[in-house]
């Protein structure tokens, strides 16, 4: 191992040990395949080759991280009733949740890697509505908690400090009863707008 990759190997270690326990191994693997360039950067070439071997690549990886981690498809008594209702009312199917998360015992975990988009203060919206999407899973309440995605950002070397709140108050058009970010009350909801926006995402990702 040279002394440079050896170098990063070390900051993702030391990055991700602010996680929880139970997604340090995964996020572990996330920023080891980016930064090895086996994920994450499909979009940005310009050959054809190159992103269909960069997507294999990610595909591949994923469903060995689900195997490996005996993880296992979603299914519909998986989902909370308003997330079956949500899938029913934007034409969108069981296949299209299990392209981006799959069910680790009780657990919900992201299959995705990359957003599509090399703009930062789009990929923290964006991951956003997918962390609602997956709390909605669950409990069937389509919202998440900025600091989440704050950490989710910082993880994904996305973060943009000056502009984290104004992110969000920029497009508070998405998000129900929103006026501005404050740290100390993180929860975010959507709204009718922004489960529509998560709708085009999900099939942008697919």
């Amino acid at each position: 191992m040279d002394e440079e990759l050896k170098k990063k190997v070390i900051e993702i270690g030391e990055t991700v040990k602010a996680l929880p326990p139970n997604v340090q191994e995964k996020a572990f693997e996330m920023l080891l395949a980016r930064e090895l360039g086996l994920g994450g950067t499909a979009h940005r070439d310009t050959a054809t080759g190159g992103q269909q071997g960069a997507g294999e690549a990610a595909q591949a990886g994923a469903e060995q991280a689900i195997q490996t981690k005996g993880g296992e498809d979603l299914g519909t008594n998986d989902l909370h009733l308003k997330a079956r209702k949500f899938l029913e009312k934007q034409s969108l199917s069981l296949d299209d949740l299990n392209e981006l998360f799959y069910k680790q015992g009780d657990d919900i975990e992201p299959l995705f890697e990359d957003l599509k988009t090399t703009k930062s203060s789009e990929s923290q919206i964006r991951l956003g509505l997918l962390s609602a999407l997956r709390n909605a899973i669950k409990t069937g309440e389509f919202e998440f908690s900025g600091e989440d995605v704050r950490q989710q950002c910082q993880l994904r070397k996305t973060y943009d400090s000056t502009n984290f709140k104004a992110n969000f108050r920029n497009n508070r058009r998405l998000f129900d009863k929103f006026d501005s970010y404050e740290k100390e009350k993180p929860t975010i909801r959507l709204s009718e707008e922004g489960r529509s926006e998560l709708a085009k995402l999900i099939k942008e990702l697919q």
